[in-house]
């Protein structure tokens, strides 16, 4: 049978800012801590990125009861609920917060109209720990859409403040379908400003589509609960190119390359660069003789790290013991 020849490597692809930041945070408590540092829930949605965390000391949980008191917590790249911000602060741990901060501008967005008297209609995927956390925001006044059929059933007290936001990994295209479903059906929604699916999840999806089209088949690097991922795979797959998602390299099957010429690689946010290079070599193994990266946004945001983490390179000395804090608290 005929195998690949080239491999054609979507851009951007990979880790988000959000992902580099929240994998730093558990690093750098560790460093400056010490083993072990309790994570909860993944961190982020990967595998290999929360296994390689818990050979270095980091203790993923789910439940803050399995937390001893005093201990360092850190929450994920995912979010929160109020409730278990509370329950953290209640039980004395040492919180760090590596929730990405586009989830936490949705949250704030949700705060602040909520105190308007707004409800909200929120798009995203049941049990997401995202949408348990932007949900967790509010006590009631929060209605779950998964889906344009279910717009239809949703009974807000009111209609004359309401908004609509969304998980920040979804779908673009079925995002804005559900959006419009919506508006269709409540006229006077206020929609956010900006969108709030993230940069990455819009150029990984928009790398897919140019990447699709020129392939006989698409790879995805990423695990079985990274929302982005399998949006990724799904997205392949609507465009008519057999789609793959696979979590590390093992599981790449070998009759899926048989007559196959071309392959597209790329990588959910939360999937680390080295499980792209394995599967890279192993499809050249397999016959590739070449790979070709294709034209692509080049993302260069990085967001900060929390106060009490950042480390000056030079002295190796946290910024905020070289410094006395000048200006007002939070610049």
């Amino acid at each position: 049978m005929n195998k690949p020849q080239e491999i054609l490597l979507a851009e951007p692809r990979g880790f988000c800012a959000g992902v580099d930041r929240a994998i730093e945070i558990v690093e750098r408590a560790l460093q400056k801590f010490g083993r072990p540092i309790y994570v909860r829930h993944e961190i982020v949605h990967n595998t290999y990125v929360v296994n390689d965390l818990k050979a270095k000391g980091a203790i993923f949980i789910e439940e803050l009861s399995d937390v001893p008191p005093g201990a360092t917590l850190v929450f994920s790249a995912h979010g929160v609920s109020r409730a278990v911000q509370q329950e953290a602060q209640a039980r004395g741990f040492s919180i760090f917060d590596a929730t990405c901060p586009l989830v936490t501008k949705v949250h704030v967005e949700v705060a602040k109209l909520a105190k308007e008297g707004y409800e909200f209609i929120m798009i995203g995927h049941k049990g997401h720990p995202e949408v348990e956390g932007t949900m967790g925001q509010l006590d009631h006044g929060i209605h779950l859409v998964e889906e344009v059929a279910d717009v239809a059933l949703v009974q807000p007290a009111q209609t004359d403040k309401l908004a609509v936001v969304t998980q920040t990994t979804l779908s673009v295209d079925d995002a804005a379908e559900i959006t419009a479903a919506v508006r269709a059906r409540f006229p006077k929604v206020r929609e956010p400003k900006q969108q709030d699916i993230c940069y990455a999840t819009q150029n990984r999806q928009d790398a897919v589509k140019l990447l699709s089209p020129q392939v006989d088949l698409v790879i995805v690097v990423g695990s079985p609960t990274s929302s982005n991922s399998n949006r990724l795979r799904e997205l392949a797959a609507r465009l008519g190119t057999t789609a793959y998602m696979v979590d590390s390299v093992d599981e790449l099957r070998h009759e899926w390359f048989d007559g196959i010429a071309r392959v597209g690689l790329t990588a959910g946010a939360s999937a680390p660069e080295i499980l792209v290079q394995q599967v890279i070599e192993r499809i050249k193994a397999l016959g590739a003789v070449s790979v070709r990266k294709m034209q692509g946004i080049e993302e260069t945001i990085k967001f900060p790290l929390p106060k009490g983490l950042k480390i000056d390179a030079a002295t190796g000395l946290e910024i905020s013991e070289r410094l006395p804090e000048t200006g007002p608290a939070g610049h």
